[in-house]
């Protein structure tokens, strides 16, 4: 049997977003100004700190979705000087003016005062693709090893500790028969792994189920979907932000939208990020984020923005909300977790750029600590949980700590809860330090019980214009999702007789539902209970997990496909 290549570094990084690349870079940035200070000393021992960072994307920046607001701390803290650096960071536009709005179906109004967690000024306007390629080049230039197209597939393990991570093979068919190009992955042994996997990471996901890493609450999820337009000059400005409640979600469902204004074209025109985040523990189980989008555009306080522009790309993204209590043990033998990976998002502000960026340059200190002591185990890593209790991120996040758990009482509790929140350092109207939680999905209720009293589901097709409005298989197309065809499913439904007989009953099955890019179709099957049977068009998948973490049976497994495979975002 053929042996896997076997490549040794001092730290494996397992994602190139904001969190693995501030890791990379502050990591380099700490080994050369000691080895510089040691050589100066002649007194001290100089640290090698091979540093490799994998990315399952094509590129860095192809999976990271443009349009959104960055709190300038982070990166500040990163690269003091980065606002007079060459090349220039990738900002769009500072923020100028911003406004939340309150949505009704056919109009809405605009808040007499902005809510505090959604002011902005000093915050800058970021295509999150454009700003993952400049951290990209200066990793490299810091001597990062950086490997785009490499997922990784398992992380490879001597009982509780973390040794390394085993890549993706490729070259395998959709049977699972070796192809003319088949090729095993290499595993890549590190004294240190850092998962930066991002939102319900595959290999993190399973380390904290056999570890037992779990917070005090399960995580719960929302979606963002999103669009980038291109619109008149004029329309939306570089630097305005709006937020927006209400429609077009119902009161018990969490989530609210927004309508970012980005830079210039080369033609003269505004970019514009426009989108909505839906809470991933919905109890309406036709619940579709992708047609709330739609509809939500249709709102003339929103399609204002949109009306004469052209919709660019589109995406979709899992955002870990549940909070400081929802955190799994971000640490243990021979690894470390980052990021969005480790639940570090303040979903009262919709931000966690910065966090990820303070969260990878804490764990780059422990690393360097570690490195200089030769000591990898549970209680050197241990120093990194210890540094973001003593930081500025685990302040953030105590703030903000119950925010999404109060909504699970109805938007009215919800939003009173936010605003005490705000006097009472988090505690909330609830007046609890910690509201118990339990995981998304179970939210949600089976046909029968959510639509009694109300009739049938109403499933009205919207008037998909293709202007202002779109239907799912023309927004992945915009989102420039590839896969290749020929190769083992990633969307592994361990389960799949339920389908098409508990799920059709109970729930109607969902998935074709919540999925936001039309990879779950109920296709006429003769022979079976109720004449339908599941067809997974995985090659439209955009990788967002809501699959995996919305099924309300827990049978669905999402895994990293074939390297390179998945959505293209760009904003160029």
């Amino acid at each position: 049997m053929t042996e896997r290549d076997v490549m040794e570094f001092d730290v494996v990084i397992v994602g190139g977003g904001p969190a693995g690349l501030a890791t990379a870079i502050h990591l380099k940035t700490l080994i050369a100004a000691h080895n510089t200070a040691a050589e100066k000393s002649g007194s001290g021992q100089t640290i090698a700190g091979e540093v490799v960072l994998i990315e399952k994307a094509a590129e860095i920046g192809a999976h990271s979705i443009s349009g959104a607001v960055m709190d300038p701390k982070g990166l500040d803290a990163l690269l003091p000087d980065w606002r007079t650096m060459e090349p220039k960071a990738p900002v769009e536009a500072e923020v100028h003016h911003d406004y939340a709005l309150w949505l009704t179906e056919n109009g809405g109004f605009k808040f007499p005062i902005t809510p505090p967690p959604l002011k902005n000024h000093g915050n800058f306007v970021v295509s999150l693709n454009k700003m993952t390629k400049w951290l990209g080049g200066i990793a490299e230039a810091k001597g990062v090893q950086i490997f785009p197209g490499f997922p990784g597939a398992k992380l490879m393990r001597e009982g509780n500790r973390v040794v390394g991570v085993q890549l993706q093979d490729s070259g395998i068919d959709k049977h699972g028969a070796e192809k003319g190009s088949f090729q095993l992955g290499g595993i890549l042994a590190g004294k240190l792994v850092v998962l930066a996997e991002g939102s319900r990471g595959s290999m993190t996901k399973q380390l904290i189920q056999d570890l037992k890493l779990e917070g005090k609450n399960p995580q719960v999820y929302g979606i963002g979907v999103k669009e980038v337009w291109e619109v008149p000059k004029g329309q939306c400005a570089p630097g305005l932000v709006v937020h927006t409640m209400g429609y077009p979600l119902d009161s018990h469902t969490f989530g609210g939208g927004w309508v970012y204004g980005m830079g210039e074209t080369e033609g003269g025109k505004n970019l514009v990020s426009v989108g909505l985040v839906v809470g991933l523990d919905y109890q309406d189980p036709t619940l579709d984020a992708h047609r709330q989008l739609q509809r939500m555009k249709l709102n003339p306080k929103i399609a204002a923005f949109l009306r004469g522009g052209k919709m660019l790309h589109y995406g979709a993204k899992s955002l870990p909300e549940g909070g400081l209590y929802s955190m799994p043990r971000n640490y243990g033998d021979g690894f470390v977790i980052v990021g969005d990976s480790a639940g570090l998002m303040n979903s009262m502000r919709l931000k966690g750029i910065h966090l990820a960026m303070r969260s990878g340059m804490l764990a780059a200190e422990t690393a360097f600590a570690c490195l200089k002591k030769g000591q990898f185990d549970q209680a050197a890593t241990k120093e990194y949980a210890d540094r973001m209790a003593n930081d500025w991120v685990h302040e953030e996040l105590w703030q903000c700590r119950n925010f999404h758990q109060g909504f699970h009482k109805g938007r009215l509790l919800g939003l009173l809860n936010g605003g005490f929140a705000q006097f009472f350092k988090g505690k909330g109207f609830l007046f609890a330090d910690n509201l118990t939680s339990k995981a998304g999905h179970s939210f949600m209720k089976t046909v029968g019980s959510y639509w009694k009293g109300k009739g049938k589901p109403k499933l009205t097709k919207l008037a998909e214009d293709g202007t202002l409005t779109f239907d799912k298989l023309t927004s992945v197309y915009s989102s420039g999702t590839l896969h290749e065809e020929d190769q083992p499913c990633h969307l592994v439904v361990t389960q799949p007789d339920l389908c098409s007989t508990r799920c059709v009953e109970e729930f109607g099955n969902p998935c074709q539902h919540f999925c936001p890019a039309a990879v779950y179709e109920m296709e006429e099957k003769a022979g079976t209970r109720h004449g339908i049977e599941l067809k997974i068009n995985a090659s439209n998948c955009v990788h967002c997990k809501t699959c995996d973490i919305m099924d309300p049976y827990q049978v669905i497994n999402w895994v990293t496909p074939e390297g390179g495979g998945g959505p293209n975002y760009t904003n160029l």
